[in-house]
């Protein structure tokens, strides 16, 4: 007899697909002068992001076929580790990634490696176990509980991706809302119900600075972010 996986997490994986999916098709979409505009991560241009996804999609693989035989030492909220310092762009990894993507002389190669790679994390994803426990990081956590985890990843990525892109789309409106769901968890505390799921993620992990008012409505969650995660 096969267990049946509990209804959050087949939501989870749903939405982990489709919001992996707009995200590629947002990058497929782009025109060659887009990859040299600036994305909302500090020191990279959209093509150095793109390349991180690239990256990224190659962890949710390896992930997938790491299977662990112990109990899940993390979740879907406590996946995520809270850095002290915001990103400078300096740090080893992140300049490693500006020279891979740069060594993609012609954009189109960067954008078919994306969609092979991130087609194949994509078919992974669906035909995974939500129950199965995966080792990454160190750690064990279900798929379901991985995949789910990713929402964010994928949301705050695409937010990063269009965010000196304008007639690009952005996340969806699914995505944004679970995505606040699992800050709001790390962070400890709801953010203000005037905040939109778009600025209480930008603002929560200091992509954006609150105005003064947003500052007085955040009272002492203000303390507490931005969360940078990693």
């Amino acid at each position: 007899m096969f267990a049946v996986p509990a209804p959050h997490y087949l939501a989870d994986v749903d939405l982990f697909s489709r919001s992996w999916t707009a995200l590629r098709a947002a990058v497929a979409g782009l025109a060659d002068e887009d990859f040299a505009r600036p994305s909302g991560c500090t020191g990279w241009l959209v093509r150095d992001l793109v390349c991180h996804l690239i990256i990224d999609a190659q962890d949710v693989l390896i992930t997938l076929v790491t299977p662990a035989e112990t109990e899940p030492t993390r979740d879907a909220v406590t996946y995520w580790e809270v850095a002290e310092t915001p990103p400078t762009g300096d740090d080893p990894l992140d300049a490693l990634i500006v020279r891979l993507a740069a060594a993609y002389e012609e954009l189109w190669l960067l954008k078919f490696h994306l969609d092979d790679v991130g087609s194949a994390a994509g078919r992974a994803a669906e035909l995974a176990d939500p129950e199965l426990r995966v080792g990454t990081r160190d750690v064990v956590l279900t798929a379901g509980d991985y995949l789910s985890a990713y929402v964010l990843e994928w949301t705050l990525h695409h937010l990063d991706l269009v965010a000196h892109l304008s007639h690009v789309a952005g996340p969806s409106v699914e995505g944004l809302a679970r995505s606040r769901a699992m800050l709001e968890k790390i962070a400890g505390g709801p953010f203000p119900v005037s905040f939109s799921d778009e600025d209480a993620l930008l603002v929560g992990t200091g992509r954006r600075a609150p105005s003064e008012a947003e500052e007085a409505e955040l009272g002492e969650l203000a303390v507490r972010i931005p969360l940078v995660l990693g």
